[in-house]
C-alpha cells in the first residue's frame, strides 16, 4: 500500500478515520444514520484488545460505544471510563 501522508487522518473522499480499542470484551459499537429520522444501521461487537478502524460516511453521521474501550481521534483519545 502506497500511502505518501502517513500522518494524514482523512480519507481519500475527506471524511476521517477514528480508533476504538476495547478494554474488555463485549465492548458494543453503534452507527448510527443521518437525515431526518436517526437509526441505528450498524452494530459490532469488539472483545478485548480488538481494534476497529472506522469514519464517518454519506450514511453514518454519529457512533455510540457501549463498555470499556479507548476512542482514538485527531482530537486525542477518549477512554470511556473517566
Amino acid at each position: 500500500m502506497d500511502n505518501k501522508n502517513n500522518n494524514n487522518t482523512s480519507a481519500p473522499n475527506g471524511n476521517e478515520y477514528f480508533v476504538i480499542k476495547a478494554k474488555d470484551n463485549g465492548v458494543h459499537v453503534i452507527g448510527l444514520t443521518r437525515g431526518q429520522d436517526t437509526r441505528f444501521h450498524h452494530t459490532e461487537k469488539l472483545d478485548k484488545g480488538e481494534v476497529m478502524i472506522a469514519q464517518f460516511t454519506e450514511h453514518t453521521s454519529a457512533v455510540k460505544v457501549r463498555g470499556k474501550a479507548l476512542i482514538m481521534t485527531k482530537f486525542g483519545t477518549i477512554d470511556t471510563e473517566e
